[in-house]
């Protein structure tokens, strides 16, 4: 019988892409995966550190875990991911059961982990590494959509935030190399592809210069690069920061048919003085500048972002700042969360933390906000017809197909829709964050 392997996922698109990868690899070694948990022979949680709920839950799954291996010795239990390179060995002495403790950069070396564990070792692997390139293909949990690990690491230096610390330098991989995997994936049957980078903009700083000083190779550049794989009709890219989105960016999102009308820009918060002690390096201003630019060449592109209430420091009339800019700008939706102190960064140690009953109402009326805009946004698409990439059935209607808007807006189509198809859908309910419709016929001429 194939031992079973159960993998447990949180936090970033990143990590989702690392445990496809890590599936992969354990398919390689003739593992086979099972949604049961308590039935595999092999679990891997591959852990987020961004925030401390996220922490603390991946203590109490472990918790269940290591009291099953007291029944089950034959159990392996690895820990992955961003905890993992945080905690290194204190996660050993907190949990002695764990055979393996993994940072994100070891994601493709699963097997020669797993080969010392068979051999009876205790393995911690956090030290620094290069990222090679890795020609085990990943078990996509998607057979319509794919994620492309761009760029590794990151160099932003906020005071709120761990990731440069656990997930290393920035490291960018060959347009080549990437190209090469994207014509695999369409070969396979994939129609979207999603550029990943905790920093994407940041794409092939670590490449070297030309004679003139430029970058050799920037993202906007990758985006050329890899526009015209054939069977490829979707491009999405994220994480970008304000620091470094260009026009030369946004004009050849622009120019560029594949590449969707959507970015997803962080913001974090809208007063500046909160922003220069984030260390964030841009305005507001300079953000709106940004959108300016980004709606005079695309007039109907998504615009998502990521914030943070409750701040060290953050008055009641900084946090109104916030709330001003989600106003002003009009997103199509806002990624929200209560500051975390995070160990090992600067802010966690400041004296004027925010009381988290503060946070917790903060975050409340932000969200609130948030869905309002989100509401508004939505109603544009009334009546509309929208290109709809079918990724799979509404799991709470199955007579519903469900995909998403060229903005990212997840749509459910009523009727018999088929997988990967690009439908032409007409918009009959829009809601905050999803709308409904049903298939048109496409114009001919």
């Amino acid at each position: 019988m194939a031992r079973r392997y159960h993998i447990v996922t949180f936090g970033c698109q990143m990590n989702r892409a690392d445990s496809e990868r890590m599936a992969g690899i354990l398919e390689d070694l003739g593992w086979e995966a099972t949604a049961d948990e308590d039935q595999a022979d092999l679990i891997l949680y591959n852990t987020c550190t961004i925030r401390d709920n996220a922490e603390q839950k991946v203590y109490s799954y472990l918790g269940r875990q290591a009291k099953r291996k007291h029944q089950n010795p034959g159990l392996t239990l690895v820990v992955a991911g961003c905890v993992a390179q945080q905690e290194g060995e204190r996660l050993l002495r907190r949990v002695p059961e764990l055979d393996a403790v993994m940072g994100p950069q070891y994601a493709n070396r699963l097997a020669d982990i797993l080969a010392q564990v068979e051999q009876g070792q205790q393995v911690v692997a956090t030290e620094a590494i290069a990222i090679v390139e890795d020609i085990t293909k990943p078990r996509r949990d998607s057979r319509v959509t794919a994620w492309v690990n761009v760029i590794y690491g990151c160099n932003e230096h906020c005071t709120y935030c761990v990731v440069p610390k656990v997930r290393g330098k920035e490291q960018s991989r060959q347009p080549e190399a990437i190209k090469q995997e994207i014509i695999g994936l369409a070969e396979q049957g994939y129609k979207e592809i999603t550029l990943l980078g905790q920093n994407i903009d940041a794409y092939g700083r670590d490449l070297g210069t030309r004679p003139d000083g430029r970058y050799r190779v920037t993202l906007t550049d990758l985006l050329y690069f890899i526009h015209d794989v054939p069977g490829i009709e979707r491009i999405r890219f994220v994480t970008s920061h304000p620091r470094y989105v260009t026009e030369r960016l946004i004009q050849a999102c622009a120019e560029l048919p594949k590449v969707c009308e959507h970015f997803h820009i962080p913001f974090q918060s809208g007063d500046n003085e909160i922003l220069r002690r984030m260390q964030r390096g841009y305005t507001r201003e300079r953000y709106c500048q940004i959108i300016d630019k980004i709606r005079h060449y695309l007039p109907d592109a998504a615009i998502s972002a990521d914030a943070i209430v409750g701040f060290p420091g953050e008055t009641e009339a900084q946090f109104e700042q916030t709330l001003d800019l989600v106003a002003q700008i009009g997103f199509d939706q806002v990624n929200t969360a209560a500051y975390s102190p995070r160990p090992g960064t600067p802010a966690a140690t400041w004296p004027d933390q925010v009381p988290e009953e503060v946070k917790q109402d903060r975050l409340q009326r932000l969200n609130h906000l948030v869905a309002q805009v989100a509401a508004q946004r939505s109603q544009r698409y009334l009546g509309r017809v929208e290109e709809i990439l079918i990724e799979g059935v509404n799991p709470k209607n199955a007579t519903q197909g469900m995909g998403r808007t060229r903005t990212n807006r997840l749509t459910f189509v009523a009727g018999e829709t088929q997988l990967g198809q690009v439908v032409p859908v007409q918009i009959t309910e829009a809601r905050a964050f999803s709308l409904t419709g049903v298939p048109v016929a496409r114009q001919v001429g």
